[in-house]
């Protein structure tokens, strides 16, 4: 008989065996958004990697589940919590207690995790894993279902971002199927074509024989009809085009929580979310640094000189700005409150910061020569003598 590898679940979701409720839900959520489907379309390898995340979550998320997944090493409907408590406290004995009975089949030839009955090679977990492995996937989910959680990139003006409004985007989400309004079914049901109306199968254990419920109706005995819109699955992929507001000051990067904007939820499930990452767009002439901007301002050698006060554009508009005396090329001057309007301080601005560059003038006539010489004799200071005395 082919043995069927246990399945590390507490591996799968990247978290410890001592991990939280919470713990574990923050590790689905993040793995969701990465191997989703709809992140990835036509991706195989991340649509398996999203069916193994989802059945470990399935699993570890419910307090029952999990239970008997810690003692037993796998989960499976059949086994019940007693049954599970019975198989740990027999293990930790060393095998040494009367054998368990898991449906009528007697698994006391098994010692551990060793194999000596007449099974093949295998241990019991493996063999047990593979008898009910089918039937855990084909198993249709009971009562209500969550929808996933998405998660986007919406890029926005520069403007916008600044003073806030309003923005859009288009997304491809799974939405309540119109036909069987969610419920994946439509009325009626057929004999079950595995078990022909009987709810169980025979399974093969090497020599041994023994029933078990049927994987295809779950031991009904009838199958119902799968919704030919959906397919079965409750819900139908739509392309969708979702109105955001974005806060005044929203910085690139920013991540926006639209609840309920996710996939929708099978059975009456709640929908999941939709996270958007805000990325912001540039300006020609300014530069924005978290809440700040930055600015380069070209001033000539005179008012660099001598000091004076120019025109310099804000984002709110023209304001005058000092130049000091003495003034370097290079030089930031600070314009407090100029800058972006904070998105998580109510109240609170950013500053413009200004890079002064002086520009020097092109002397087309004599006269301006002339002038320039005699400046330099009147100044004859050499700006590199510090430079030559560091060395």
């Amino acid at each position: 008989m082919a043995t069927t590898p246990t399945k590390d679940y507490y591996a799968t979701l990247g978290v410890k065996k001592t991990a939280t409720p919470e713990e574990i839900r923050k590790a689905f959520r993040k793995a969701a958004r990465k191997y989703h489907p709809d992140v990835n379309p036509g991706d195989k390898r991340a649509e398996e990697k999203f069916k193994e995340i989802s059945e470990a979550n399935d699993v570890l998320s419910d307090e029952k589940k999990r239970k008997i997944y810690d003692q037993v090493g796998f989960y499976s409907d059949q086994i019940d919590p007693a049954q599970a408590e019975a198989y740990a406290r027999q293990q930790r004995s060393g095998g040494q207690q009367p054998p368990i009975d898991f449906g009528g089949f007697d698994f006391s030839g098994f010692q551990g995790d060793q194999g000596v009955g007449n099974f093949g090679s295998g241990n019991f977990r493996d063999i047990f894993s593979g008898i009910f492995s089918g039937a855990q996937h084909a198993q249709q989910p009971r009562g209500p279902q969550p929808g996933g959680d998405l998660e986007y990139q919406a890029t926005v003006d520069f403007w916008t971002a600044i003073r806030g409004g309003q923005a859009r985007i288009q997304i491809n989400r799974q939405e309540t199927c119109p036909s069987c309004h969610g419920k994946a079914h439509v009325g009626g049901s057929t004999e079950c074509p595995e078990c022909h109306g009987t709810g169980q199968v025979t399974q093969m254990g090497g020599r041994m024989k023994f029933n078990i419920s049927c994987p295809n109706c779950n031991g009904t005995g009838h199958t119902s009809n799968d919704c030919s819109t959906c397919h079965g699955e409750g819900t139908v992929t739509r392309t969708e085009t979702v109105d955001f507001r974005i806060k005044p000051g929203t910085r690139d990067g920013q991540r926006i929580r639209l609840q309920g904007k996710g996939n929708a939820g099978v059975n009456g499930g709640a929908p999941g979310d939709l996270f958007l990452i805000v990325r912001t767009g540039t300006n020609p002439v300014f530069t924005r640094v978290g809440d700040d901007i930055q600015i380069t301002v070209p001033i000539t050698v005179a008012e660099a000189a001598l000091g004076a006060k120019v025109e310099v554009p804000t984002i709110d508009g023209r304001a005058q700005l000092k130049i000091p005396p003495g003034t370097q090329s290079g030089q930031k001057l600070r314009m407090r409150e100029r800058g972006v309007e904070s998105a998580s301080h109510a109240g609170q601005r950013g500053d413009e910061i200004v890079t002064v560059e002086v520009a020097v003038p092109h002397l087309n006539d004599e006269r301006s020569r002339e002038i320039m010489r005699e400046l330099a004799k009147l100044n004859p200071d050499d700006p590199r003598k510090a430079l030559f005395d560091k060395l």
